[in-house]
């Protein structure tokens, strides 16, 4: 048995050591928001938060993160997350989504990068987009997620 505090909620979960943080959250814990997209960290899809640190699920082991806080897009678009709020809000405001199979990925990095920054800091535009890298977006729509990241700073400041 591995535990997890996962979204606010004590876990234990009977899985192999070595299987990825995103197939115990997905099939073992039923948390779908999570998405799949490459397995090798390359598209960030499937990105979570690990003690408040954006982490590529898919080739992190359940076993690596035993003990310490997983969340998930479940919980920081749930409402209870004032960064999650300000980010989903700005999210909608600027029409992010197209086909929408990056976005838990991408408002999980943006919500790691809002948190990471003093309150009321506001990012650049090269510093979105350092923070953004590594999620990719098929549809192309990166123009539109820096103005949500910013608009989101703006909110919580």
């Amino acid at each position: 048995m591995i535990p997890l505090q996962v979204n606010g909620r004590a876990q234990q979960l009977d899985v192999d050591p070595s299987t990825p943080v995103l197939w115990a959250l997905r099939d073992s814990l039923g948390l779908t928001g999570t998405k799949f997209g490459c397995g090798v960290a390359q598209c960030g899809a499937c990105t979570v938060h690990v003690d408040g640190q954006a982490v590529r699920s898919c080739i992190t082991p359940v076993s690596s993160v035993a003990g310490r806080a997983v969340t998930t897009i479940e919980a920081v678009t749930a409402g209870d997350d004032r960064v999650g709020r300000a980010v989903r809000d700005a999210w909608v405001q600027h029409d992010v989504a197209q086909c929408g199979y990056c976005q838990s990925g991408q408002i999980m990095s943006a919500t790691a990068f809002l948190k990471s920054l003093p309150r009321g800091r506001q990012p650049d535009a090269a510093e979105i987009d350092a923070a953004m890298a590594g999620n990719v977006c098929r549809c192309g729509t990166y123009a539109r997620i820096r103005a949500a990241v910013a608009d989101a700073a703006r909110a919580l400041a």
